[in-house]
């Protein structure tokens, strides 16, 4: 009994020790990774986050086509949540600068070593990564609005989807925002040991935000400036009702709280 006991015990020990080592792998993965983006010029962070923001625009431009062609019902709903994905299944397998996505891998090299320089170079990477970011939406929203693209029919739906998200309050638009930080930082962990199936991960992940109508930052900044272009919306709708809550809880959840607690579990093994 005493031997099976000990035998036991050993293979848990092996098993936990595998975990811990897989863990501290992915989090030096993406600590490495942070460090690169934190040492990129400002006009390279700039160009590739104008870039991402423009990819983002086809998350509401898939939800938007998918939608118009299918029932309003809710398979509807949950085949046109799918197109949610595409926007970051673009800027990340182009390696782009996304607000939440890039920005949360940065974090790591900050609470490894803490210091005034790292700390510097987050926010510098932050304010330019989401500056970028909103430029790129503003020009995709204002082109998909002004360009003769679409029917009417496809147009009301790019309108419903913009209207839906303001349709929130402010404690909501936090919330919600939260939860899509915490989704989106999670994935980030996921992705390095995804290997072969990490567009898999960010289909998931991100189609789970788009269903349950969370809001991001960048993609929620398509559909809302979309309605502010069409005078459907003010520019204080978007500033104050939706972009600040919706900012504060993606940082919230995505790095005040997924990051740290993640460095903390690795930090606690060692």
């Amino acid at each position: 009994m005493s031997t099976t006991n000990k035998s036991s015990s050993s293979v848990s020990d092996s098993e936990n020790n595998t975990r811990q080592t897989e863990v501290a792998a992915i989090h030096k993965t993406i600590r490495t990774q942070g460090e690169k983006e934190l040492g990129r010029t400002v006009s390279a962070l700039l160009w590739s986050a104008i870039a991402a923001g423009m990819s983002m625009s086809f998350s509401m431009l898939a939800i938007g086509l998918i939608k118009s062609h299918l029932p309003d019902n809710d398979i509807g709903v949950l085949i046109s949540s799918l197109g949610y994905a595409v926007g970051f299944i673009v800027v990340i397998l182009a390696h782009q600068q996304l607000f939440t996505e890039n920005t949360v891998t940065a974090v790591l090299p900050l609470v490894t070593e803490p210091g005034l320089y790292k700390l510097f170079y987050l926010l510098r990477l932050w304010s330019v990564v989401l500056i970028g970011n909103l430029i790129g939406v503003a020009i995709s929203a204002y082109l998909l609005l002004a360009m003769p693209l679409f029917d009417s029919q496809t147009q009301e739906v790019f309108i419903g989807l913009g209207e839906k998200i303001l349709s929130n309050d402010t404690g909501q638009m936090f919330a919600k925002g939260a939860i899509a930080g915490w989704m989106i930082a999670t994935m980030v962990w996921l992705i390095p040991a995804a290997g072969d199936a990490k567009v898999w991960v960010i289909l998931i992940v991100t189609s789970l935000i788009g269903l349950g109508g969370f809001t991001h930052i960048i993609v929620g900044s398509t559909e809302v400036l979309y309605l502010v272009f069409d005078g459907k919306a003010s520019m204080s709708d978007y500033v104050f009702k939706f972009a600040l809550p919706t900012l504060l809880g993606n940082v919230v959840g995505g790095t005040f709280i997924f990051a740290l607690i993640s460095h903390a579990q690795v930090r606690s093994d060692n």
